[in-house]
């Protein structure tokens, strides 16, 4: 499971990790949905893409190969998005949290430059701070283990190929 803040390679770090140990990833469902929205996201719009990002995590389990599959976010990250647009999270999304279990937490720091997007909202340097906090946070209190990728592209696919390699 790849987690972090925007901008900083998951999407990139879980491709290059299904490429290199020649199995099956999920890309996160909720750029894929805002890409198709039409209009700003509504808190209702977020349950939604929980349930579009169990179907893609869920799919993408069946084509594993030895038992690996690389996740580009999970449903903590609709969560910390949720709590911090509208000050709550649904029922159901923390409901299917604690339903769904991984075997590692690869955290994406914040030490890649700030790529603009349209879909993509917190870029300051102190925002990335926070989020990456709240994803550390995360991580650290899940029980799972986790490693932190920082540095190059080239340096990140390196840590967490032995950190993948490790468990």
């Amino acid at each position: 499971m790849i987690i972090g803040p925007e901008s900083t390679g998951k999407s990139t770090l879980t491709r290059q990790l299904a490429a290199h140990f020649g199995t099956s990833y999920a890309d996160e469902f909720a750029r894929f949905y805002l890409e198709g929205l039409g209009r700003p996201y509504e808190q209702a719009d977020l349950s939604r893409m929980a349930g579009g990002q169990i179907r893609e995590e869920d799919l993408s389990a069946i084509n594993a190969v030895n038992g690996l599959v690389f996740l580009d976010t999970d449903l903590y990250v609709i969560k910390v998005w949720s709590e911090d647009k509208y000050g709550t999270c649904a029922e159901g999304i923390l409901q299917q949290i604690a339903l769904r279990a991984y075997d590692l937490y690869l955290l994406t720091d914040i030490d890649m430059p700030w790529e603009d997007d349209p879909l993509r909202e917190h870029g300051t340097p102190e925002e990335r701070r926070y989020f990456f906090n709240i994803y550390h946070d995360i991580v650290q209190q899940s029980g799972v283990p986790f490693t932190v990728v920082r540095g190059s592209e080239a340096e990140r696919l390196q840590q967490a190929i032995a950190a993948v390699q490790q468990l």
